[in-house]
């Protein structure tokens, strides 16, 4: 009765099935007749092959099967003899049965694709009986086809069947679709709507568009070789640091330099700091000796001027018989021995005149600086002992701290080795600082007003200009070298200060030889040595200032010209005509060495001290009240010859300066005199004066007024 049951479900199975593929086969293609006889045919061969296999598995022993049925676990054997039979009807057999119990094999080709996983191919392979619905990329493949085009849909229709029929046979894994990859593979056909106007192009249009892409190109061709010198001077940069890095990359000498140098300067310092004092002592000491020597000249010739004033007005009074006291007396008795021993330093001065073939000279014009021999010889011993402490000062010092040129020599090894640290050290800011005790002592000896010393000549000075003058180096930086300001600040800060300190306590505007070297030097200092160009310095200020003054004092006081009648002076041999004669001459003297300092002091300055103060107030009284004649011509070409030419160059319209308007009447006066008393040399003398102090008016008048035809040649010269 099983036997029965199973052969007739069998049967009843594969009938269905049979019906189940023959009515897919007409749904797919209804019009490929020979298809679907042969899938007939091959669904009936299937369905024959698997009753046989029915009947072979109805064949096997009924105790297995009775076992099956109950429920129980098979054995491994059993297990392996199944797995045979059901690999050997996959082989056999290209159907797929609809009844999960039988398991029937499908085609070869879905058979080698599962023998790697047998479990789960029952359950994976799926029968598509109806077309998949369509992809967008598909759809819209679809609509860029032309429609009207007959042969490309009936080629679109066979690609479809083939797909569907692919799909079927072969089993692909999840999540990918075969649609989708075949129309990836396929160009897509895109048309362009003609109804769309493009816009309009024409020449201009292209070359504007071109010129403007040549010209982002140019820019961007620009800013890329911008780039490239960038890199490029970077790149050389760095290969400088590099070496400029191995030339001083032994550090440790580098450190060793500089802490020698380091203790170098502080020893320096403390060594000068423990100098200093001795050095100001001596030099407070010099200048106290050459005040007092100056101050002792100065009293001296004070009371000679005194004494000799009084003296001749003394005899004034004798020769009108007024009776002196015996007071008096006594008073004149030592008047009297000092003015023989004034008028013997006199006939002394005479006789060296003399002896040098000095003629010219008149009395007053030399300057009573002589000292006795005790003073001479008390004053050159305690100059000497000065000078011999002086030269102590250093004797148990190093030549390295106390010698200038060594000095120097070290720092020039420093700016040779390392420049950059030496000059952000400011060096030559600090060099006039340390230098000038040194400079000091070696200036303690010296004195500008006696024998000229041009600072030149110094052995401290010649060592600074070693150092400072940068041979190797071009023009162009050696002005900028900060190296070239520490001389004339060496100058401005210890040598101005020096003779600033003469001029107020030891200079004599009287004394022509100090005067002379004292103008000297100070027009070398203000020149050659680049002062002038510093207008606001301090120190040359203060020396201007101090010699205004200390002309001014001595125009206030040395200068003193008694009146006299004109018929006590026109007799040369009275003292009262001689004591004027010496006090005349004596500030023709002072004018002459006040107007010295011309392209010094300033020019109106100048006038005001030798024009206003002496001459107009002091030397034309004298001139008004004496006689004309030879000796008032001679006077005053002595006034014109201390005038400056250069103040006379610049003047036009033929007219003097205002301050010596009075002097110039003075001398048309004295020339109408004297023509009329036919001295014609002395009146062509005082025309050429007029004419050298630019009255050419005055001269010209004189002339036409009296008919002095030769001289007119004089007036055109000038003009």
């Amino acid at each position: 009765m099983q036997r029965k049951e199973n052969s007739h479900s069998a049967v009843r199975e594969a009938e269905r099935s049979k019906e189940i593929f023959q009515s897919e086969s007409r749904i797919i293609n209804s019009t490929d007749t020979c298809e679907t006889e042969e899938e007939d045919e091959h669904y009936s061969s299937a369905s024959e092959d698997y009753t046989s296999s029915a009947s072979e598995t109805q064949s096997s022993p009924p105790q297995k099967r009775e076992d099956l049925s109950a429920g129980n676990i098979p054995d491994a054997a059993y297990i392996r003899v199944a797995c045979g039979k059901r690999q050997l009807a996959r082989t056999q057999g290209d159907y797929i049965p609809l009844d999960p119990s039988h398991r029937a094999p499908v085609s070869q080709k879905t058979a080698c694709s599962d023998t790697e996983s047998e479990d789960d191919s029952d359950h994976d392979t799926i029968l598509h009986f109806a077309p998949k619905t369509k992809t967008l990329r598909q759809r819209m493949a679809e609509y860029a086809v032309p429609k009207s085009d007959g042969a490309s849909e009936d080629d679109e229709i066979q690609n479809m069947w083939e797909e569907q029929q692919l799909n079927k046979g072969v089993r692909l894994p999840q999540g990918i679709n075969v649609d989708s990859s075949l129309h990836k593979s396929r160009p897509m056909k895109i048309r362009f709507d003609p109804s769309v106007s493009l816009p309009p192009v024409n020449l201009e249009i292209v070359k504007k568009r071109l010129t403007t892409r040549m010209t982002s190109l140019q820019e961007l061709h620009r800013a890329h070789q911008r780039e490239h010198e960038k890199y490029t001077q970077d790149i050389e940069s760095s290969k400088s640091t590099i070496q400029e890095l191995e030339r001083s990359s032994n550090a440790a000498l580098n450190y060793k330099f500089y802490r020698s140098m380091k203790t170098y300067m502080e020893s320096l310092i403390d060594c000068l700091n423990e100098k200093v004092l001795h050095i100001n002592e001596l030099e407070s000491a010099m200048q106290m000796l050459l005040q007092q020597q100056a101050i002792t000249l100065l009293k001296r010739r004070q009371e000679d001027l005194k004494n000799e004033s009084a003296y001749v007005q003394l005899l004034s009074i004798i020769g009108k018989n007024v009776q002196s006291t015996d007071d008096s007396l006594e008073d004149d008795e030592k008047r009297k021995q000092l003015l023989e021993e004034c008028e013997a330093r006199r006939t002394c001065r005479r006789q060296t005149r003399e002896s040098f073939g000095k003629s010219d000279h008149h009395e007053g014009m030399s300057s009573d600086d002589e000292l006795s021999a005790a003073e001479m010889t008390d004053f050159q011993k305690n100059k000497d002992n000065i000078l011999r402490e002086s030269k102590k000062i250093c004797e148990d010092v190093h030549a390295d701290f106390c010698n200038i040129r060594n000095i120097l020599l070290k720092f020039q090894q420093w700016r040779q080795k390392f420049p950059d640290s030496y000059y952000d050290a400011y060096i030559s800011l600090c060099l006039p600082k340390l230098l000038s005790p040194l400079i000091r002592i070696q200036l303690i000896g010296w004195n500008p007003l006696e024998n000229f010393i041009d600072p030149n000549e110094m052995p401290w000075f010649r060592a600074i200009e070693e150092f400072s003058d940068a041979k190797n180096m071009p023009q162009s930086k050696r002005n900028d070298d900060p190296d070239q300001t520490i001389l004339p600040t060496v100058t401005e800060k210890t040598i101005l200060p020096k003779i600033t300190g003469f001029v107020e306590h030891v200079w004599d505007p009287l004394s022509t030889s100090q005067t002379v070297s004292l103008v000297q030097l100070c027009k070398n200092i203000f020149e050659e040595h680049s002062l002038s160009k510093n207008e606001s310095s301090k120190a040359k200020q203060d020396l201007v200032n101090s010699i205004v003054s200390r002309m001014k004092k001595s125009i206030e006081e040395d200068v003193f010209i008694p009146l006299y009648p004109k018929s006590t002076v026109e007799d040369r041999i009275l003292p009262q005509s001689k004591f004027q004669e010496r006090q005349f001459w004596s500030a023709v003297k002072l004018l002459s060495n006040i107007l010295l300092w011309d392209g010094i002091i300033v020019e109106d300055t100048l006038h005001e001290l030798g024009l206003g103060k002496l001459l107009n107030r002091y030397l034309l009284l004298i001139l008004l009240n004496a006689p004309p004649g030879p000796d008032n011509v001679e006077k005053c070409n002595k006034v014109v010859a201390c005038l400056p030419e250069r103040w006379f160059k610049e003047l036009k319209n033929g007219s003097t300066l205002p301050q010596l308007a009075n002097f110039s009447q003075h001398l048309l006066q004295s020339a109408h005199i004297l023509y009329k008393n036919n001295c014609s040399d002395e009146t062509r003398d005082l025309i050429l004066l007029l004419v050298k102090v630019n009255a050419l008016h005055i001269a010209e008048d004189f002339i036409e007024e009296y008919k002095l035809e030769h001289l007119k040649s004089m007036v055109s010269l000038k003009g």
